[in-house]
């Protein structure tokens, strides 16, 4: 359990850091999308691991680089300007 933490964690901090590099003029401050990365593998990781009951140590890593996939992907902003017109016009 231990190393499935760990190793969370660190595939966590990973894709974040990844996503900081490619995605960094959509993103948030990068201590917060890392920090995400991180919560977002551990609690994967938690849930997987719990949901399967020791199913395997390779299952609850691809369940928690989900988890946290889908928490950074929660920080994306739009990539262009939005054109909003007034309610008026």
């Amino acid at each position: 359990m231990l190393f499935e933490a760990l190793g969370s964690a660190l595939l966590g901090l990973v894709l974040a850091a990844v996503a900081v590099r490619r995605l960094s003029h959509r993103l948030p401050a990068r201590s917060l999308v890392l920090a995400t990365g991180v919560a977002g593998a551990l609690i994967g990781a938690f849930v997987t691991h719990s949901a399967l009951d020791a199913g395997g140590v390779v299952v609850t890593l691809v369940g928690a680089v989900v988890v946290s996939a889908a928490s950074l992907s929660l920080l994306l902003r739009p990539a262009g300007r939005l054109r909003r017109r007034s309610a008026t016009a």
